[in-house]
């Protein structure tokens, strides 16, 4: 017996029976089921005329109310948009040039294991059993670099690696959460309304795509929350309209043809929006290839997204990457083989990957390493407790105007047991970004609320 399906919307110009759509039962509902969408995706595009008809109407004052519309409008945009769409539609593309990628180490670096004085007596007195090895790297100014950054040596001797040592603000507390906050926001709560300082950031690069802000990670961090609609990924595939793959192609069809030439202010969003969807597809339609001799393990697969969209030329201006397990207390391990080793050789291999993996298009990107406060400069026995003073690391297509930045005065007289703030840590964020961009300070004061602007000398 013939089964017919039964619907306002007909299956089939010509028969509704399911069986003559195809031979396979199975791939005859399919079709069927595709058609009604297509039918109903119709009905409503007509709803949408209807709606903008009534705008119009209003306008010309012939008693329609503009409410109307509205309300109409919003369940059709809520219908068909899902969370993920939203979230694209929101961003523009960007006119400044280059990338800023600000990788966070959650937990609080201790930076005297990243870079420290070399032979200093403070040190050799207060942390015995955590000085780096005779196998660093020199720096300028008499400092060093722990042997696990080795993999970066070549841009160290190309004058692109560079740290800022004793970097903290007075707002940190010991708090990973408040300190974390503070760190990402660029101020606190309260100042910033909750906005992130990356966020801010895009407000000062004009227009651009709608990957000009990701974060990598299931969870934009707080540094992109804000008003332009960063995209949060774990993977460049994995950004795509929710739903059934089986009416995934004939949903983006519906959407774009219901939002075209509409003469209302959510087309534009709507098209870049599914213009994102479309690159993200193209980029991710074969398998990833890294430049020869590439290898991405560990933090390095977050990188490797982040090569894959600017090497795809999706324009992306700011990027975020998260990397836990700082927070090292105990068995921290600052020489070959400890754990902090491990983290910061990890971290290391990453961005050498990822800038041998650009070629020349490195020349545009800048990486800023930060975390949310240093330790305290004694050690307690094999590892550190929370306290200040921590170390920015920036490895940039740019030449750096020296291996150490920034002011540093010594550990003669420490903070409570810290390493002093002789570099304002939202002055180092911000003279990052405006070597990066070309911003001016007063583009950069916008960026921190109740903070003013102090530029930094970092790039050559």
């Amino acid at each position: 017996m013939e089964k017919t399906v039964y619907n306002s919307f007909p299956l089939h110009p010509e028969c509704p029976d399911v069986r003559r759509l195809a031979d396979n039962p199975a791939e005859a509902l399919l079709r069927a089921e595709a058609d009604i969408v297509a039918a109903e995706n119709a009905a409503e595009f007509d709803r949408y005329r209807t709606l903008e008809n009534l705008e119009e109407a209003q306008q010309d004052g012939r008693g329609v109310t503009r409410r109307t519309f509205v309300a109409g409008a919003a369940a059709t945009a809520t219908a068909l948009a899902t969370a993920q769409f939203v979230t694209t539609s929101a961003s523009f593309a960007a006119t400044k040039t280059g990338t800023l990628i600000h990788v966070f180490l959650y937990g609080g670096l201790d930076g005297l294991s990243l870079v420290a004085p070399d032979n200093d007596p403070t040190l050799n007195k207060a942390r015995p059993d955590l000085l780096l090895g005779n196998d660093s790297l020199a720096l300028g100014r008499g400092f060093k670099m722990t042997s696990a950054f080795k993999p970066l040596e070549k841009w160290l001797s190309a004058g692109q690696l560079g740290f800022i040592p004793a970097v903290s603000d007075e707002r940190l507390s010991r708090s990973h959460f408040q300190a974390a906050d503070a760190c990402n926001l660029g101020g606190l709560p309260n100042e910033t309304g909750g906005r992130g300082w990356l966020d801010g950031l895009v407000d000062n690069l004009g227009k651009g795509t709608a990957f000009r802000s990701v974060g990598v990670g299931s969870t934009l961090p707080r540094s992109l929350v804000g008003n332009n609609g960063a995209l949060s990924l774990n993977s460049v595939g994995s950004l795509r309209l929710n739903g059934d793959e089986r009416f995934r192609a004939a949903t983006e069809k519906a959407i774009k043809g219901l939002f075209t030439g509409i003469n209302h202010p959510v087309e534009e969003a709507v098209q870049e929006g599914m213009g994102a969807l479309a690159t993200a597809q193209k980029l991710a339609a074969k398998p990833y290839q890294p430049a020869e001799g590439v290898k991405y393990e560990g933090v390095g697969n977050a990188f490797q997204q982040l090569a894959q969209l600017i090497k795809g030329g999706a324009n992306v201006r700011v990027a975020t990457v998260g990397m836990g397990g700082y927070d090292t207390h105990e068995n921290q391990g600052t020489r070959e083989g400890g754990q902090l080793y491990r983290r910061l050789n990890e971290l290391a291999s990453a961005m050498a990957a990822f800038f041998t993996d650009l070629g020349p298009k490195a020349a545009d990107v800048t990486i800023m390493v930060s975390s949310e406060f240093g330790r305290r400069v004694g050690s307690n026995t094999g590892g550190t407790d929370h306290g200040h003073g921590g170390v920015v690391t920036v490895l940039s297509g740019k030449k750096l105007a020296g291996s150490l930045l920034g002011t540093w005065n010594g550990l003669d007289k420490l903070d409570s047991g810290d390493v002093p703030e002789y570099n304002n840590m939202f002055n180092v964020y911000g003279a990052v970004a405006q070597g990066r961009f070309g911003l001016t300070n007063a583009e950069v004061d916008k960026v921190f609320p109740r903070q003013k602007y102090a530029p930094m000398k970092l790039y050559a």
